[in-house]
């Protein structure tokens, strides 16, 4: 898949993260495979996975595109930190390969400026930069990232803590980068995802608020205390 035909797939529709880490109650390939399925079936138009064995198992089953990485760790850089991760991303069979690009040092000393070239050049496959600032998102653009996603913005410490998605920095990036801006990052609801194509998103992940009950179950207990 090209990016011309990615964007065709997804231009103003829903992107679903299909993800669980291995303390949570859905971890593992099999369970994310149906929880895709679920979401193909709800009208997906792509999914997002983690690590190399959902990404491959999640690939052979269904038809979407898939946007891949590999969580390495728990602090710090730990999306798709180095180009060894993102080979093994690619090779699962990801179609875009996602990675944190915030300004951050990563474990093994390379920069966005370096590794998004080489990822580009050893795997052939298109690259979504998640950012935290508008900084951070114009040094993707310029290292050549495909995609832009204000994913890790609250996640960093020097951008806003937020109870909901960071609009102002989806309007900077969309208004200030050329490459298209996937909206992603504490989308809970509808009307916020709607809100994000109408500031100019190419198209809106949600994760947690879809596939990770025992979040959706806290939201409710809360609001019955």
């Amino acid at each position: 898949m090209n990016k011309s035909e990615f964007i065709e797939q997804v231009r103003g529709r829903l992107i679903v993260s299909c993800q669980a880490l291995p303390d949570e109650p859905l971890h593992g390939s099999e369970i994310m495979v149906r929880m895709a399925l679920a979401a193909q079936q709800g009208g997906a138009a792509a999914i997002r996975a983690n690590s190399p064995a959902d990404i491959r198992a999640i690939h052979e089953a269904i038809p979407l595109p898939l946007i891949g990485l590999d969580k390495d760790g728990d602090s710090g850089v730990y999306i798709t930190p180095t180009l060894n991760h993102a080979q093994a991303v690619a090779a699962a069979g990801a179609d875009v390969v996602a990675l944190d690009a915030t300004q951050r040092p990563r474990p093994d000393g390379s920069t966005i400026e370096s590794l998004i070239p080489a990822i580009k050049r050893e795997t052939g496959k298109m690259v979504l930069a998640d950012v935290s600032t508008l900084r951070e998102g114009l040094a993707a653009q310029a290292a050549g990232a495909d995609f832009v996603a204000p994913t890790l913005s609250g996640y960093t410490d020097y951008s806003p803590k937020l109870d909901g998605p960071d609009f102002d920095l989806l309007r900077a990036l969309v208004n200030q980068l050329d490459v298209p801006v996937i909206a992603e990052g504490r989308i809970h609801t509808p009307a916020q995802a709607r809100q994000a194509l109408d500031f100019g998103a190419l198209a809106v992940c949600v994760g947690s608020a879809i596939t990770r009950p025992q979040l959706i179950t806290i939201t409710f207990a809360k609001a019955l205390e």
